[in-house]
């Protein structure tokens, strides 16, 4: 007779549960070695793994003792390759399958630094589930490091949508997930929702096991997977009934090996995530590029503070260098002046004279020649200055101005963006472009500035412009 879902509580020591503070603030990685062997699950592989303890921000990494000088590969979203059935690492000609399981015991207990050795191509299945690794690593303890934790937060909601997958993630001051989980004609539709802390890794998540559906095996062995697959490691959904050589360990046991997965995979954003992830029919394509959303928000609030930093205090003492001194006044610079502060030269300067700098403020010449070799092409027959330089000369003066202002020589500016970009008459060759700029902020290295051309008094072009100070 098929068995059903019912409850069957797994067991499991814990009586070091209260060693591993959630609120502990360092970070940690493992007090003694663990190893253990078994099958990889897609290769079929006989496989010994080594968890071996690591120093502060070392990371998590996978080595390779089968491969010779035993490469090694960091656990990083920068690292993933195929997403398919399971998560796999990949650089160069090496790759490592199914990495989820193991990451996913790791972050259980907030382990940010280790080591994992592998003799194959995929870590050891087990029984489908986290718990052997999670016994292993309960008896031997964690053990906490000087450096500091620095979780990800995120600032706003984010929302991804692949398919039928449906990811949310939203602020929250821990790592929380909820998700609902469902077969393609909805049977075995499931909910679980959980705040990650070893207690609750322990209880509630590292004993569900992987499951499939009986109509996807064929298509799975047909691709070269699940070689090493069985009821040993892994649940099977046959229409309405679960295969499995033993009782369910959980009546919701397949959303919660989704949530598993999910840890598993957002471990790969390298720091721990404070965040509520909220997901209906996850997968492990979405988990990650989700965890590549998150990174892109996380990069884009750091240059958003960048940008509104107080600048620097510039010490008003020591006088500019003679050489980047422009030495007839304040006012006016003439094209050998200009190139001191200006990188650029033929054919790309499009600056000949700085007429007037004050305050924030400056005006500047390009004059258009028949010989710009530029009309070569554009066009041959109707010589027009592309409009792409004309913002080129816009981004060049304000560049110019910001560096002159805040006496930073020996530096670059650097064009990074360019908003309300508008064309509106024709330059030709005998015109002369004039450049009007005003820069608008200046916070630590980024420079914001509106700039117009004219010709002969009239508007043909005009911008808003980024641009970053560095080093030259």
């Amino acid at each position: 007779m098929v068995p059903r879902l019912f409850i069957n509580e797994p067991v499991l020591a814990t009586s070091c549960v209260n060693c591993f503070n959630p609120k502990v603030q360092n970070q940690l990685t493992i007090k003694d070695p663990i190893r253990y062997s078994g099958l990889g699950l897609h290769s079929g592989n006989r496989v010994d793994l080594a968890l071996l303890p690591a120093p502060s921000n070392f990371g998590i990494r996978f080595r390779r003792v089968d491969l010779d000088g035993q490469p090694e590969i960091a656990a990083h979203l920068d690292n993933v390759g195929e997403t398919n059935r399971s998560t796999s690492l990949v650089r160069g000609n090496m790759r490592i399958y199914t990495v989820e399981h193991v990451l996913a015991a790791l972050a259980g207990f907030g382990i940010d630094n280790a080591i994992v050795e592998i003799s194959a191509n995929e870590p050891p299945i087990g029984d489908g589930s986290a718990r052997e690794l999670s016994r292993l690593i309960e008896s031997v303890g964690v053990l906490p490091l000087p450096d500091p934790k620095d979780p990800i937060t995120i600032e706003q909601p984010l929302e991804l949508q692949m398919g039928d997958s449906v990811m949310t993630a939203f602020p929250h001051d821990r790592f929380k997930i909820s998700c609902v989980s469902s077969g393609r004609h909805g049977q075995f539709t499931q909910h679980f929702s959980v705040e990650l802390s070893p207690e609750t890794w322990l209880k509630d998540l590292c004993h569900a096991r992987t499951f499939c559906f009986f109509d996807e095996i064929e298509a799975l062995i047909k691709n070269g997977l699940i070689k090493g697959g069985s009821l040993e490691n892994a649940v099977v959904i046959r229409d309405d009934a679960v295969l499995t050589n033993e009782p369910l360990r959980y009546a919701n046991e397949f959303v919660r090996h989704k949530i598993l997965d999910i840890i598993g995979d957002l471990s790969l954003l390298g720091r721990p995530l404070h965040a509520h992830i909220i997901a209906i029919k996850p997968s492990h394509t979405i988990n990650c590029e989700l965890g590549r959303q998150i990174l892109n928000q996380v990069k884009q609030n750091q240059i958003a503070v960048n940008t509104f930093t107080p600048p620097p205090v510039v010490d008003k003492t020591p006088e500019p260098e003679p050489s980047q001194e422009p030495s007839n006044g304040p006012e006016s610079f003439d094209i050998f002046q200009v190139m001191k502060l200006v990188p650029h030269r033929y054919p790309f300067l499009m600056v000949d004279k700085v007429l007037k700098t004050e305050g924030n403020k400056a005006v500047a010449i390009k004059n258009v020649s028949i010989n710009e070799p530029y009309f070569q092409g554009h066009f041959p027959t109707h010589p027009i200055m592309p409009g792409v330089l004309q913002l080129e000369a816009i981004a060049q003066v304000a560049g110019f101005l910001m560096i002159r202002q805040a006496k930073l020589f020996r530096k670059f500016a650097y064009f990074m963006s360019a908003d309300n970009v508008k064309w509106r008459k024709p330059v030709r060759p005998g015109d002369t472009l004039v450049i009007e700029i005003e820069l608008n902020k200046i916070r630590g290295k980024i420079g914001k500035a509106t700039g117009v051309c004219k010709v002969e008094g009239e508007i043909v072009s005009e911008a808003e412009v980024t641009f970053l100070i560095g080093d030259a």
